[in-house]
């Protein structure tokens, strides 16, 4: 592949748009169900939480959040216009209910009060912060007292053979993160890492090691 191919698909991974962005969006969220389900069941979610999400892509996750408990507010956050609006469509039903909002943000501030949300958690965002510390910070304040927020990333040692990676991205090991971690008022109070069968862009099946940071407030 061409620099320039590699350098396109980098820049749809981290804000799907146009035609090309609703399929990303659809292969994303194929990619990343399993890490996704894992973040989600590691939240501990009990009945009416207040979830947010940072980064949620098209939503196609979202059903299975609310089949966890009951009474549940969901507040997705993305930087990506089509995403949003992707997100909106497939979740239309919890949108009409007022169960799920979603919202453009910038990627830096958080659009909600302080110790506003139980619970919080981000999929494969975290290659894409600007500015690490002050996100954690940002999800840090809008937790509520001993919240739960969830962190979860391929590792480093896989993500660094995939050649889109060299553009835009920011790449972790689970020793990296902690060390981000430790800059702020967080407790680490969980440490898993997996490893998972996923398709690779050519078709073949590959070996992903991820990890799940839980924190507490």
């Amino acid at each position: 592949m061409k620099q320039e191919e590699l350098q396109a698909i980098a820049s749809q991974l981290k804000n799907p748009s146009g035609e090309k962005g609703i399929e990303m969006g659809n292969m994303m969220n194929e990619t990343n169900i399993n890490m996704t389900k894992h973040s989600i069941q590691n939240l501990n979610i009990s009945n009416e939480n207040r979830i947010l999400e940072l980064g949620h892509g098209n939503a196609g996750h979202v059903e299975f959040l609310f089949e966890q408990v009951e009474k549940l507010k969901y507040y997705g956050l993305e930087m990506s216009e089509l995403m949003f609006q992707e997100a909106r469509q497939i979740n239309r039903n919890f949108v009409s209910q007022k169960q799920a909002f979603f919202s453009l943000y910038d990627g830096n501030t958080i659009p909600f009060e302080d110790e506003l949300f139980d619970k919080i958690f981000t999929v494969n965002t975290i290659y894409f912060w600007q500015k690490p510390e002050e996100l954690l910070l940002e999800i840090y304040r809008v937790l509520k007292p001993n919240g739960n927020f969830c962190l979860t990333f391929a590792e480093e040692d896989f993500m660094k053979k995939l050649p889109f990676t060299q553009f835009e991205f920011e790449l972790y090991s689970t020793e990296k993160a902690q060390e981000l971690i430790k800059k702020t008022p967080f407790k680490i109070v969980y440490t898993e890492t997996q490893t998972e069968k996923v398709k690779s862009k050519t078709g073949e099946l590959v070996d992903r090691a991820f990890t799940t940071i839980v924190l507490e407030k």
